[in-house]
Parts: C-alpha cells; sequence; structure tokens
C-alpha cells in the first residue's frame, strides 16, 4: 500500500513543476500537460518531442501501477526515470539560473523520488 501512496505522490509532484523562459512567460507543468493534450488531439505531430513524450509516458507507467495489486518495482522505476529527465533538467535549469521558484518546485518531486527509491531497496532486497 505503501508503494502506491509513494507512486501517486511522485505524479501529484511532477505536475507542480514550474517553468519560467523569457518574455515573462512562465507556467506550471500540470498547464503545460493540458495544452500538450489538447495539441495533441488537434496537431499530433507538434508534441512529438522526447522532453514531452518521456515524462508523459512516465506519468502514463505510474498511474498504471496505482491499479496493480502490488505495483511493479520496474515499472515505478521506469516512470520516475521518464518523470526524473525532465525535472532534472528544470532542477538544473533553475540552479544554473539562480532561480528559486524553478529548483523549490522541483525539490518535491526530487524528495519523493528518493525516498521511494529507498523505500523499495528496505522492501524488496
Amino acid at each position: 500500500m505503501k508503494s502506491k501512496v509513494y507512486n501517486l505522490l511522485l505524479i501529484l509532484t511532477s505536475l507542480f513543476g514550474y517553468l519560467e523562459w523569457g518574455g515573462n512567460n512562465h507556467q506550471f507543468l500540470f498547464e503545460a500537460e493540458a495544452e500538450i493534450f489538447s495539441r495533441l488531439i488537434n496537431d499530433p505531430l507538434s508534441v512529438i518531442h522526447p522532453l514531452v513524450l518521456l515524462p508523459l509516458a512516465g506519468q502514463i507507467l505510474l498511474l498504471i501501477t496505482l491499479f496493480q495489486r502490488k505495483p511493479s518495482k520496474i515499472l515505478t522505476f521506469i516512470g520516475m526515470g521518464g518523470l526524473g529527465i525532465l525535472l532534472g533538467f528544470m532542477a538544473l535549469v533553475g540552479v544554473l539560473g539562480l532561480n528559486y521558484k524553478i529548483v523549490l518546485s522541483v525539490l518535491p518531486f526530487l524528495t519523493i523520488a528518493v525516498m521511494t527509491i529507498l523505500f523499495y531497496r528496505k522492501t524488496h532486497s
């Protein structure tokens, strides 16, 4: 049961990543994801990019684990890795650009990811 809670927290914390870019543009990941889904219907080719598809696939895999009786460790790690690619880049950009908003928005996901890894190492070794 605890592994399902961790997987749900991974999904939820990934949605609150914060992006900022030139021209006073900013967006949370849940807003970007809504935009991606609307574009997916109208123009599927516009969303084909590794930094879009990998995190989306990661979220889908983590969502699948929520419906499994015993969540798969492999699916959890693959899903976490897919999301971790985007959020890791965001953390790097936040640190290099000295943007504390981006860094703070990614810390919950990174914290839960570390806690999930430690949980699986402790219980499934």
